[in-house]
């Protein structure tokens, strides 16, 4: 069992890794894929699979739903209404496009992700983001978040 303490733990330990595209190492660089990326190696170990090279715009030009299957093969879907600390969350940058953005749920109604141009930062889980949360997963066997 993984605990949501951990969880929240390793990708606190992240913010601050500079924004790399297709990046996954902490504190060296990373994007909003690598950052989820690394907290699941530092939890379950080796990745489930490899992420394909992609280009800043691959969800606008495939137009398919790459990430959301990809969530969907090795997360626990759940509604985003029932989304807790260290939980993952997909969104979509407009309502037409598949879903482009990762973020991890913190404390405090904040989100934890990688901000293009900058760094991985601790976000307000503004009415922006909420707008355009798309889905919501649990990393496997994550322990229940106390109410």
């Amino acid at each position: 069992m993984i605990s949501r303490a951990a969880i929240l733990a390793e990708t606190r330990a992240w913010i601050g890794t500079p924004y790399q595209h297709q990046a996954s190492a902490k504190g060296v660089g990373c994007d909003c894929l690598g950052l989820v990326r690394g907290v699941w190696r530092a939890l379950y170990g080796q990745e489930p699979e490899l992420a394909p090279a992609y280009t800043p715009d691959w969800a606008e030009r495939a137009g398919r739903e790459t990430l959301l299957h990809a969530a969907q093969r090795y997360l626990r879907e759940i509604s985003i209404e029932d989304a807790r600390p260290g939980d993952v969350l997909l969104f979509r940058m407009d309502a037409q496009s598949p879903v482009k953005h990762a973020a991890i749920l913190d404390e405090e109604e904040r989100i934890i992700h990688a901000y293009w141009g900058r760094a991985v930062v601790r976000s307000r889980f503004a009415p922006w983001w909420r707008a355009r949360c798309a889905a919501a997963f649990s990393f496997p066997d994550v322990d229940a978040w106390p109410s």
